[in-house]
């Protein structure tokens, strides 16, 4: 069955709990959820966000802890296999963007990845001063252009929208749209901007994890482990740099982890061979214990299963809201990642409430209610049930409760 086959087969408006049970019980993906520690009565609707804890991720962190660190002390950097977590994790993780082995290098933020990316795509293009970054991306990713194009003066940072890439060196773009889930078409913007003779960097913090990735075409990509991939909080990001440019793209952040050999301790930057000289500082050992523990789950799971529920999930959740509230996202389930987006005037108090229920998505600023569907513990009875949770949460109007208008820290 296609993706799109599987996003069709659930009958607009007519599910019930009883029907979702079913489809849950013929779910291929559904020994998964068993993997994760998920609260008791709670719908987690924010794997877009932060992904859930994995049972695999506490042993091996524990392990890290124990075991390596409390046992091997400094011998862990060569006994644990420490030092070469950046390559290592990034041959492991290259499958899920479509890339081969040595073409990624895992350490560091996204924001940081970013800055490394597009700063090495603009030294491969010195004729051109034009940065074409959407001005809907992510804000860090828009940010880091920003403060980049200011740190080099003298390039002009243009708006996605327009269009034009004759001129540009760089272009930055999320696959997924982070606020309303709207998705590129990866080959033919890459073969656009590439045609234009600009170099393209894909953003797919959104789309690793839930849904087939292919970055292969692009110079360069990155993204975060923390959301659908479920490796932890504050886990590293990813590095995807194209072979083609190996020998000649330079890592501006020079690391002594990015040298060809940093127990030589030379005075002078001599940067290694390939990918890794993308490799910045010391490797945060105990976040890539977690990221280790989900790319071994990950190596177990077909992604196009993962698709293709992630489809029907979507479209199981916008059929049951109706026209209770505006839809943000694309109604069509292929244009659109695994997260739908409603508008509310009053989104922040209606999402607390909502979380006051069991059911957890999140706010983005202004209005924009957000629901993210990690398929790989978000079943149909849970979809049934949050919409249901949403829709009497606004009929009731529970949301007009003077505590839900308070404002947390992180929305």
């Amino acid at each position: 069955m296609s993706a799109r086959d599987e996003a069709n087969r659930v009958p607009a408006r007519t599910v019930s709990r009883e029907r979702c049970l079913a489809l849950d019980a013929d779910d291929p993906l559904r020994r998964f959820k068993d993997e994760f520690v998920l609260p008791e009565g709670v719908v987690y609707l924010v794997g877009n966000s932060l992904g859930a804890l994995s049972r695999r991720a506490v042993e091996r962190v524990r392990r890290a802890v124990e075991d390596e660190w409390g046992g091997q002390l400094v011998g862990g950097w060569n006994h644990a296999g420490w030092f070469e977590q950046p390559v290592a994790a990034g041959d492991r993780l290259a499958p899920l963007i479509g890339a081969g082995p040595g073409q990624v290098v895992v350490g560091n933020t996204t924001s940081i990845a970013v800055f490394q990316a597009v700063a090495a795509a603009l030294r491969l293009r010195p004729g051109r001063r034009v940065i074409v970054s959407d001005v809907r991306n992510f804000p860090t990713d828009h940010y880091m252009v920003q403060g980049l194009a200011g740190l080099l003066g003298g390039y002009e940072v243009r708006d996605f929208a327009e269009g034009r890439f004759d001129d540009a060196a760089v272009v930055l773009l999320a696959e997924v749209d982070y606020r309303t889930g709207a998705r590129h078409d990866v080959p033919a913007v890459t073969a656009e901007v590439q045609a234009a003779g600009a170099l393209m960097v894909w953003d797919v913090c959104h789309s690793v994890g839930a849904m087939e990735v292919d970055v292969s075409a692009a110079d360069f990509a990155l993204g975060c482990t923390y959301k659908y991939l479920n490796a932890g909080p504050g886990a590293p990001a990813f590095l995807y740099v194209n072979p083609r440019h190996h020998a000649a793209a330079e890592n501006v952040l020079s690391g002594w982890h990015g040298h060809a050999e940093p127990f030589a301790f030379e005075p002078g930057y001599r940067p290694a061979e390939g990918v890794r000289r993308f490799a910045v500082g010391t490797p945060h050992v105990l976040s890539f214990a977690a990221l280790d523990a989900a790319l071994d789950l990950w190596a177990e799971v077909p992604m196009a299963q993962v698709r293709a529920k992630s489809m029907a999930l979507t479209s199981l959740f916008v059929d049951l809201v109706g026209d209770a509230l505006k839809l943000v996202s694309p109604a069509d389930a292929a244009a659109r990642g695994s997260q739908v987006s409603f508008h509310h005037p009053d989104g922040y108090p209606v999402m607390r409430a909502l979380i006051d229920r069991g059911v957890h998505g999140d706010f983005r600023a202004p209005d924009i209610l957000r629901f993210g569907f990690a398929p790989l513990y978000v079943g149909y009875a849970d979809v049934h049930d949050a919409a249901a949770t949403l829709l009497e949460v606004l009929d009731k109007e529970l949301w007009r409760d003077e505590k839900y208008a308070r404002r947390l820290a992180v929305t």
